[in-house]
């Protein structure tokens, strides 16, 4: 009976600490679940790493720890993965053993994504992501190589080709955003991107958000068609953890003005360019973008894969495979680094 009046007296308490400040009391609840989210997500983040350890090797430049694979032997093929994804995804797609039977294959983690660090002393536009893989190619005695971007890694592509010539045989540009459009829905997915709020977000909110949001997500980037079995080699987890979150709403904000910087350099590009796109992109409109690109530059060629979407280096491997292997042939072979 004492017991059961002490809770009752206990209850009665809170309840006149609510109704004496409830502003106070509600601010203390929510930042008292935040705080609980933020813990339970760092852990989950750890668990991911440890899941995924890193399967290449490290390039320290100007700050940057940058995460790579290289495999295979022959001329050198760089891929860019795209926002919000990492190595695992052209792992995943088997492109990368696909081309390594032919080229000399090396694939990066982006700053930010997968096991690259991504200093945040740096805006990490697709200029400043060139000059750091300029270097890193430098390092690794690559010149003259196939560089192929897949939708935002298409930006930093097309930049290393008019910043650094000297690194770019020819381009393989996969289902990029090359214009500046309206996009409503670039605000709301900048959110966690914002100095300060961001931060907030990214370590409790939008984890949780980002899982909720996986399936239609997945549906939306690989449709028409279904996201296929191979898939399952992604780790999504460590798409979910709040650096890469962070990381991946700072390029989405990034997106319309980079875009709008890169169309001023279109005509600077002398190198072969294959464009390759899916059909049916329900992200893109590839009329505007890939197609609009292609009218820009003269050397270019134009590859409209009937029934795939946004996701051609899963659902349409052979393809982008083509494009590559189209690329190098139209490469004068005087200016190929082995």
């Amino acid at each position: 009976m004492a017991l059961s009046r002490r809770r009752s007296h206990s209850l009665q308490n809170n309840a006149s600490v609510f109704r004496r400040y409830p502003l106070t009391t509600a601010i203390a609840a929510v930042a008292g679940v935040l705080a609980a989210t933020a813990i339970v997500n760092r852990q989950l983040a750890k668990r991911a790493r440890r899941n995924n350890p890193p399967t290449g090797r490290f390039l320290e430049i100007d700050g940057v720890r940058l995460h790579y694979v290289e495999r295979g032997q022959g001329r050198p093929l760089v891929l860019f993965h795209g926002n919000g994804s990492m190595i695992q995804d052209f792992e995943s797609s088997g492109l990368i053993d696909l081309a390594a039977r032919t080229y000399r294959v090396i694939v990066f983690d982006r700053p930010g994504y997968g096991h690259s660090s991504r200093p945040r002393n740096v805006v990490w536009t697709p200029q400043a992501q060139a000059d750091l893989f300029a270097k890193a190619l430098d390092r690794l005695n690559v010149t003259q190589a196939i560089i192929l971007g897949h939708s935002w890694g298409s930006l930093v592509a097309v930049a290393l080709a008019t910043r650094h010539p000297a690194m770019v045989g020819a381009l393989v540009l996969a289902s990029g955003y090359y214009f500046p459009t309206v996009r409503i829905d670039v605000p709301a997915l900048s959110a966690p991107a914002v100095p300060g709020l961001g931060d907030i977000l990214s370590y409790t909110i939008a984890p949780l958000v980002s899982r909720l949001m996986w399936p239609a997500m997945l549906r939306k980037l690989f449709g028409p068609r279904p996201v296929p079995a191979k898939f399952v080699g992604f780790p999504k987890e460590m798409a979910f953890r709040p650096s890469q979150i962070r990381a991946s709403a700072a390029e989405t904000a990034l997106m319309i003005p980079s875009a709008f910087a890169a169309a001023k350099t279109y005509n600077e590009l002398t190198v072969p360019v294959i464009i390759i796109a899916g059909e049916d992109d329900r992200l893109i409109d590839i009329d505007e973008q890939s197609g609009r690109l292609h009218g820009r530059i003269t050397q270019s060629k134009l590859h409209r894969i009937t029934g795939a979407g946004h996701m051609v280096q899963q659902s349409a491997t052979g393809n982008l495979m083509a494009a590559i292997n189209e690329a190098a042939v139209a490469t004068p072979r005087l200016a190929i680094g082995m």
